[in-house]
């Protein structure tokens, strides 16, 4: 599938709209923003934020140029800025991916802004839960533990049961980080009985939270905690359970569980994995799975096996 075809339809009109200054902004107008910023979430799961954050900008731009240069209600400004903040966190979500920080902590800034300004509980919140994310990705996992609490603090009144699991997991991830294990598997425990309970809807952009993600997760707490073996068939669950929709969360899911049978010691296993690993990859463009893809690399040029090393020259060759 080609990304900019893809794109083309749901992008064309915002694009059409920033060209015209004198444009009265309506209802349409926003709905067919909102179909934009949704198609940079599809685009995103299936290749990954390398392949996508040159489209998110450009989308973002263009929401900053309608609100400055068109005419509204006030009304129909707010969403306007509403969408100019959830477009900033996607931007800074798909920088998170591509492995750039810096620029990702940036537009969370500008997101967090808008919300703060707007009073929007809905944008704070996933503002925070990200920052959480990016913190427990940067190895520090205290201020990811603070960032989520205060993610749960801002949802619990909002009613979602799974945006609630979701926020408990990120504090799981945080907990494990700070060593504490025990309180790690008891907030995993907590999201996932939240995972199961029904309540208002899940906000879109926590639509790829559910099982496998859950799976995923408990697969990283025993990786952490140095139990590989026991990793082991909760990564190969949330691999098996993964929508392929997700390409890129598939692709990091495959290589996570390749890691951990090769630190289990199953190395034949874990480079056949990692050598099956690169049919996802073939679209997929994605910083952190690059990452995860040379962390098994090494772990093969470690060992004296034939198929490790093998594989590790596989995988070195798509990594140059």
């Amino acid at each position: 599938m080609d990304r900019r075809a893809f794109v083309a339809d749901a992008l064309g009109t915002a694009a059409g709209l920033a060209l015209v200054p004198s444009t009265a902004i309506g209802t349409l107008h926003i709905t067919e923003l909102r179909k934009g910023l949704r198609s940079l979430y599809t685009l995103d799961d299936a290749y990954g934020g390398d392949a996508v954050r040159s489209l998110a900008v450009r989308h973002l731009r263009r929401v900053r140029r309608i609100i400055n240069t068109g005419t509204y209600a006030d009304t129909i400004g707010r969403q306007l800025q509403l969408l100019a903040g959830e477009t900033a966190e996607q931007c800074a979500w798909l920088y998170y991916d591509a492995g750039d920080q810096e620029t990702a902590r940036r537009y969370w800034g500008e997101a967090l802004t808008t919300a703060t300004v707007l009073g929007d509980d809905g944008l704070e919140i996933l503002v925070l839960a990200s920052l959480s994310m990016q913190a427990i990705h940067d190895d520090r996992p205290r201020d990811g533990y603070d960032l989520a609490r205060a993610a749960r603090h801002r949802a619990a009144a909002l009613g979602s049961p799974a945006l609630l699991s979701l926020i408990a997991a990120r504090e799981a991830r945080a907990l494990a980080g700070m060593r504490d294990h025990g309180a790690a598997r008891s907030r995993l425990a907590e999201s996932m009985r939240l995972a199961d309970q029904s309540g208002r809807p899940t906000p879109e952009w926590a639509a790829f939270h559910g099982h496998a993600e859950l799976e995923f997760t408990q697969g990283l707490l025993y990786t952490e905690a140095g139990h590989h073996k026991a990793a082991v068939p909760f990564l190969r669950a949330a691999l098996a359970h993964q929508d392929r929709t997700y390409g890129r969360n598939r692709a990091l899911y495959r290589l996570t569980l390749s890691r951990s049978l090769v630190q289990a010691g199953e190395v034949d296993e874990g480079a056949a994995e990692a050598v099956a690993s690169l049919d996802h990859l073939a679209e997929v463009e994605s910083g952190r799975v690059v990452r995860r893809l040379t962390e098994v690399r090494d772990l093969l040029d470690g060992t004296d096996a034939v198929s490790a090393r093998e594989s590790a020259a596989a995988l070195t060759e798509y990594v140059q």
